[in-house]
């Protein structure tokens, strides 16, 4: 394994918007991850009733890196935004498949979300290996934990989720990072 492969690599682009949240315990991750599965749905309706420049209406998804040690509470958040989407089955960790496919009825139209977690890779050219470029480029929302183990394979994400323990209770603190313009507009909804 490469030295310092358990770093986060810090996407080359500039930060639009870095919001910090307080997660007191497991209830106010939930509680965050239901406002990010509106504030999905919200800038995902708004892109497909609002033409861009060229009169575009297309939604092209969003990446979110989950970057945080084992137990940070990546999966609980990945599986409270689910829940927030609507998703009422079981929301398993994929460590060991690497991604978990979910399609959500909604009522912008059905939503492929796909959740990876990347922590069994020991070279970045192992998720090119994988195949996964098709998810990222098909409009789902692809939320990767242990983005940094594919390296910079993965390209510039539109929302990176840092999550930390605090120190001595089971709080949670949790800096947001845009990258993207839809990245903000959904930070800008949390």
């Amino acid at each position: 394994m490469p030295a310092n492969s358990d770093l986060a690599v810090p996407p080359a682009a500039n930060v639009l918007l870095e919001r910090t949240f307080a997660l007191a315990d497991e209830a106010a991750t939930n509680a965050f991850g239901e406002r990010f599965a509106k504030a999905i749905d919200s800038v995902r309706e708004a892109r497909l009733d609002t033409p861009d420049a060229h009169g575009d209406r297309a939604f092209y998804g969003l990446q979110v890196q989950l970057v945080g040690d084992l137990g940070a509470g990546k999966t609980t958040l990945v599986r409270a935004t689910l829940r927030g989407l609507g998703h009422t089955g079981r929301v398993r960790s994929p460590t060991y498949t690497l991604v978990e496919p979910y399609t959500l009825a909604r009522p912008a139209g059905e939503l492929a979300l796909y959740h990876f977690d990347l922590y069994r890779f020991t070279d970045p050219a192992e998720w090119a290996d994988a195949g996964f470029r098709e998810y990222f480029d098909s409009g789902a929302i692809c939320l990767v934990e242990w983005p940094q183990r594919a390296g910079r394979l993965l390209g510039i994400p539109d929302l990176v989720f840092s999550l930390d323990l605090d120190s001595g209770n089971d709080a949670r603190v949790l800096v947001a990072r845009a990258y993207s313009e839809s990245g903000k507009a959904c930070l800008e909804r949390c």
